[in-house]
């Protein structure tokens, strides 16, 4: 319930802030006086605006030597920071199955040949002949 009230609270900040730009765009031909009364009532409406809200807590980037880091609010919910793993755990089980789908295929390329071999008739002076291997790479291609 707490997340829809602070998507909520964002999507009304975003759409306070598209009217402000636009209501900004046209003021440029309206009289001085206008101009201030609706710099006032802006002040007034952003100061009503924080004391129904509350200040929220900022984002501050800390630096050290040559690293920054991005710190935020330290109360992320369980469902917030397993979110955050999940991208992480998927990339680790790709590998990990691409690994495995790599070396099936290569325990296969492996098996066919000693099927080959195994099957052939060839006497086992053939096996010891220094021109074996190279009859086996050109019978492959």
């Amino acid at each position: 319930m707490k997340t829809d009230q602070l998507t909520s609270a964002r999507l009304q900040d975003a759409f306070g802030r598209r009217v402000a730009a636009r209501l900004t765009a046209g003021t440029a031909e309206l009289p001085y006086e206008i101009t201030e009364r609706l710099r006032a009532a802006r002040a007034q409406a952003l100061a009503r605006h924080r004391l129904v809200v509350g200040v929220r807590t900022a984002a501050t980037v800390s630096a050290s030597g040559g690293a920054a880091t991005l710190t935020g609010d330290e109360s992320m919910s369980l469902w917030h920071r397993i979110a955050s793993v999940l991208p992480i755990l998927a990339l680790a089980a790709g590998l990990v199955l691409i690994h495995t789908v790599l070396n099936e295929q290569r325990a296969n390329e492996v098996a066919e040949v000693d099927a080959a071999l195994l099957t052939d008739d060839l006497p086992p002076a053939a096996y010891a002949d220094p021109g074996f291997i190279q009859f086996l790479k050109q019978a492959k291609e």
